[in-house]
């Protein structure tokens, strides 16, 4: 195995131009660890926090690493590790530590839990875009939330990655998924991939919650899945029905959001690290995940493909523009 790989690294905190290409040593697998051949690179939202250092954890400098989601094959594997084997397909992504453990690179050491088995059937691409949106949506949705065959569910943000993932997890039970987008250009999109009914929300929460009510015929939804929080969180509650559950997942507006008034209901917050942190929780999710792959009910939407670890800095460019629908993926 080479003893050094090209791996993305940044000495301070600031936009995609801090990211560098360097060689870094990669040393053999020891007891409980797995070398992984990286052959495609999966972007979150995440990792363009971390890198800026709005995440809500820091990143240690200089010369962190980044990334918690790839796909590749195995290529060694440590002593003690019985469940992966030289030339498995794998992904990653379960309690990596992004500065110490950041898959951003050619070659990585990681513990045997933070690499899942890829079925056979399915493309390094397509399990680099993959792991964390699904898993997600799983973990926030069905065990959290508890969303049941029947059930109307609202995703906020819906063309993201995490967002046209949970489009496909809600469709797969026999809920009725309602997508909300900023922009009239990304409605078809939705619709294709499984979305019941798309809200533009460019009108306010307020907007949202009265079309959610009418296409409900009053009733409103059993679940909201939000990414966004802020301001809109207290009226885009009014969208729930009596007795729903909102999931908050994400902060992508910053400021302060109110609880709402229209009791009762319950608030969750989600963390995927949480649930994949237990070996219990990684079976369950990896279980769903791999079950939707292999018969291709879950495809996962792809913005695009970059060649090349020369190209994170585009690739990231392109997530904070907020232009694509789905994952960004880096193709090594």
């Amino acid at each position: 195995m080479p003893t050094t790989a090209r791996t993305v690294l940044f000495h301070e905190i600031g936009g995609p131009e801090v990211l560098s290409i360097e060689d870094v040593p990669v040393p053999d697998p020891g007891p409980g660890q797995v070398a992984v051949r990286v052959e495609a690179l999966g972007l979150n939202r995440a990792e363009a926090l971390f890198r800026s250092g709005t995440y809500y954890y820091q990143p240690t400098l200089p010369a962190s690493r980044l990334g918690y989601e790839a796909s590749g094959v195995v290529e060694a594997v440590g002593e003690g590790v019985t469940e992966l084997a030289v030339g498995d397909p794998v992904m990653t992504g379960p309690g990596i530590e992004m500065s110490a453990q950041g898959v951003y690179a050619e070659r990585v050491v990681l513990p045997e839990t933070s690499v899942l088995p890829r079925p056979a059937s399915v493309d390094a691409v397509t399990g680099a875009a993959s792991w964390l949106t699904y898993t997600t949506a799983y973990g926030a949705l069905l065990e959290t939330a508890g969303l049941k065959p029947g059930d109307h569910v609202l995703i906020t943000g819906a063309s993201s990655g995490v967002g046209t993932a949970a489009i496909q997890v809600a469709r797969r039970i026999g809920a009725i998924p309602l997508a909300t987008t900023r922009t009239e250009a990304k409605r078809q999109g939705l619709l294709d991939v499984g979305a019941a009914e798309v809200i533009v929300s460019e009108g306010g929460a307020e907007t949202v919650a009265k079309e959610v009510r009418r296409i409900t015929g009053g009733r409103g939804v059993e679940v909201i899945f939000d990414a966004i929080g802020g301001p809109g969180f207290r009226p885009l509650a009014d969208a729930l029905a009596q007795g729903g559950s909102v999931v908050a997942y994400g902060w992508l507006d910053r400021r302060p959001a109110e609880i709402p008034w229209n009791w009762p209901f319950t608030i969750h917050t989600y963390a995927n690290l949480i649930l994949t942190a237990t070996p219990a929780g990684r079976r369950r999710s990896t279980a769903f995940l791999n079950a939707g792959l292999s018969d291709r009910g879950f495809r996962p939407v792809i913005a695009e493909v970059f060649e090349g670890l020369d190209r994170i800095r585009d690739a990231h460019r392109l997530m904070e523009s907020n232009r694509h629908t789905g994952k960004i993926v880096v193709r090594i």
